[in-house]
C-alpha cells in the first residue's frame, strides 16, 4: 500500500509525550509528576451518586443528544452561581451541550467554527490537542508565546505582540485561561484588551476554562462576560478538573444559541453521546456547597506551595503558579538545556516523572529548557517526590 495510513496533520503527533512519561513511570516505579490526574477520587457523595444511576437504570442507554436535562441545567445554575454578577447566564435548553469531556468540546467546537485555511490565534505553550484540533479542521495555528520572567516569577502575555499576531484570515481565538501548562491567569485588563480586539476584528473566541476553581492568586473571569463578547464565545467546562473524576470524560460547552448548534452538529458525528450515568452524578457535583470549591482551591494551594519549595530546593528555576495544578521549571540552574532529556532520564535519576515543556510549543527552542510538574496528589507523595528531587 503506497498511500499513507494517516493523515499527514496528524502524523506529526503521534504517540504523545504524556503516554510516553506515564509508561516510563510504571516501569521504573516512579512517582509520576507527568500527567494532570489526581491520584485520589472526588467526593464520595459524587460517585455514590453514579452508583444509583446505575441501579436505577438511568443513563445506561442512549441519554438525550445535548445531554440530560439534569445536568444542562446544574451547568446554567453552576454560570449563574459564579458569574451572575457579572451579566453571565445561559439558557440550559439552547445554551448549553454535554460532550466527552473537554477535548472533545475543543474538537468539535474548531471543527464546527473552522474552515480550511482559516487562521486561529493561541497561547503559546498550549496543550497538545490544541494543536491537532486546529489540524484536524484545516485550521492553521498562529502561537503568541507567553514568556517566562526571572524578576516576577511567571509568565506574561504580551499583548503588542497579541495584536500583532492578528490578521485578514484570523477567524479564531483560543483562550485558555487559568492556563496550562505555565498556571497564568488573565487579568482583568488583558481580558478586556483580547476582548476588545475580538469585537474589533469580529473573530470568534473558544475559552478553555476549565481550571476555573483552580485560581490561587487573582481571580477568574469569562471573557464571555466581557462587553461583546457572548454571542461570539463557546466557553468549555469539565468535570474532570474541578471533581477529580478525569476517567468520567464529562465536559461541556455553554453558548449562544446558534454557536451551540453548530458545536453540536461536529459533536454528534465524535461520540454522538456519553457517560450516561456519570452525567447525572455530575449535576449532583455541581450543586456542593461553595465550601467544596473553596476547599479544593485551597487544598491546591497548599501542595503547589510544597512541591514548588521542594523544587527550589532541588535547584530548579520555579514559576509559581497563580491557577492550575502545574508548576513550570526552569532546568537550567542545574546545568540542563534539553528539556526532553531531562525528562527521560529523571526516573532513573531520581524516581519522578516530569513532563518537557518543550511539546507545548510550535517555536520549541522557546521551551527547551522548561519542566512542567503536576502538583494534583496526595501531601505525602508530594513530599516524597520532593525529598527525592534533592538528588540531583
Amino acid at each position: 500500500m503506497d498511500r499513507p495510513l494517516l493523515n499527514r496533520r496528524l502524523a506529526a503527533f503521534g504517540t504523545t509525550i504524556f503516554a510516553e512519561m506515564s509508561a516510563l513511570a510504571q516501569r521504573t516505579g516512579s512517582i509520576n509528576l507527568g500527567q494532570g490526574f489526581p491520584d485520589a477520587d472526588g467526593p464520595e457523595e459524587v460517585r455514590e451518586a453514579a452508583v444509583r444511576a446505575l441501579r436505577d437504570g438511568r443513563g445506561n442507554q442512549y441519554p438525550p443528544g445535548p445531554g440530560i436535562p439534569e445536568l444542562r441545567t446544574a451547568v446554567a445554575a453552576h454560570q449563574e452561581r459564579f458569574y451572575g454578577h457579572l451579566g453571565l447566564s445561559y439558557d440550559p435548553d439552547t445554551e448549553v451541550l454535554v460532550t466527552a469531556g473537554a477535548t472533545e468540546a475543543l474538537a468539535a467546537s474548531l471543527l464546527a467554527l473552522l474552515e480550511p485555511g482559516d487562521e486561529v490565534v493561541a497561547l503559546e505553550p498550549y496543550y497538545d490537542s490544541y494543536a491537532a484540533g486546529i489540524a484536524m479542521a484545516g485550521g492553521r495555528r498562529v502561537p503568541v508565546t507567553l514568556r517566562p520572567s526571572a524578576e516576577t516569577g511567571a509568565y506574561h502575555l504580551d499583548l503588542d505582540e497579541f495584536r500583532d499576531a492578528l490578521t485578514d484570515n484570523t477567524r479564531l481565538i483560543l483562550l485558555n485561561t487559568p492556563h496550562n501548562p505555565t498556571g497564568t491567569v488573565l487579568s482583568r485588563d488583558e481580558l478586556a484588551a483580547i476582548a476588545a480586539l475580538a469585537v474589533e476584528r469580529d473573530l470568534l473566541v473558544v475559552a478553555d476554562e476549565v481550571y476555573e476553581h483552580l485560581v490561587f492568586e487573582g481571580e477568574h473571569l469569562p471573557i464571555a462576560s466581557f462587553p461583546g463578547m457572548r454571542e461570539r464565545t463557546v466557553t468549555i467546562g469539565s468535570a474532570g478538573k474541578t471533581f477529580s473524576f478525569t476517567g468520567w470524560k464529562v465536559g461541556w460547552v455553554t453558548a449562544a444559541p446558534e454557536l451551540i448548534s453548530a458545536v453540536r452538529s461536529a459533536k454528534q458525528f465524535l461520540t454522538y453521546v456519553s457517560a450516561g450515568p456519570f452525567q447525572y452524578a455530575v449535576a449532583e457535583a455541581l450543586a456542593l456547597p461553595d465550601s467544596y470549591f473553596t476547599g479544593l482551591r485551597d487544598d491546591l494551594r497548599a501542595k503547589r506551595d510544597i512541591l514548588a519549595t521542594g523544587l527550589t530546593d532541588a535547584g530548579f528555576g520555579v514559576f509559581r503558579p497563580a491557577g492550575t495544578y502545574f508548576i513550570t521549571t526552569d532546568i537550567r540552574p542545574l546545568g540542563e538545556t534539553d528539556g526532553f532529556a531531562f525528562c527521560r532520564a529523571l526516573p532513573e535519576r531520581a524516581g519522578v516523572v516530569a513532563i518537557p515543556n518543550a511539546v507545548f510549543y510550535d517555536h520549541q527552542d522557546q521551551g527547551a529548557p522548561f519542566v512542567r510538574f503536576a502538583f494534583c496528589k496526595g501531601t505525602a507523595v508530594l513530599q516524597e517526590a520532593a525529598g527525592r528531587l534533592k538528588r540531583l
